[in-house]
């Protein structure tokens, strides 16, 4: 039995010895604009992307390329009371992203990415429980667009114009 026991060890062992990490290099494989953008926002202000900003791109002194973010909101009214009152809103949230490379002064990538959430308003007035769903929605729209974005970008190569 101990030598089974040894047997079966020594080939997980072996096994194992061919291992590599996968994050062995100082560059970021998932995010190729962490810590090299400097990023400027214009149109709708969104508090919450200027809290999410900096955790997406990072801070550095010295940069590689500017991310410039445009941001424009359109809210419909899906649904409208007899009285005239909304039961059900969508926001529309259009993001316009324009990278351009520093280095080589030329744009490398333009794309508009769009969010969207809908929200039912419980009533006139200040409302607890909906305005913090309206701010949670906004804060997911933004990441999930930032994270879009990210995966986008992972896949290109942003060093051509």
């Amino acid at each position: 039995m101990k030598k089974l026991f040894f047997i079966f060890l020594f080939c997980f062992i072996v096994s194992c010895s061919g291992v590599e990490f996968i994050y062995n290099d100082e560059k970021n494989p998932i995010n190729p604009l962490y810590q090299k953008t400097k990023v400027f926002t214009s149109g709708t202000d969104l508090s919450f992307m200027n809290s999410y900003l900096p955790m997406y791109f990072g801070e550095s002194d010295e940069y590689t390329y500017n991310l410039q973010i445009n941001v424009n909101e359109k809210k419909t009214k899906r649904s409208v009371e007899t009285n005239q009152a909304t039961s059900n809103l969508r926001y529309e949230l259009r993001f316009y992203y324009t990278l351009t490379s520093i280095k080589n002064n030329c744009i490398t990538f333009e794309k508009e990415i769009i969010s969207y959430f809908s929200i039912i308003p419980k009533s006139s007035g200040y409302n607890h429980g909906a305005d913090t769903s309206l701010e949670k929605k906004y804060e997911l729209a933004i990441s999930d667009n930032l994270n879009q974005l990210i995966s986008i970008l992972s896949d290109i190569n942003l060093d051509n114009c």
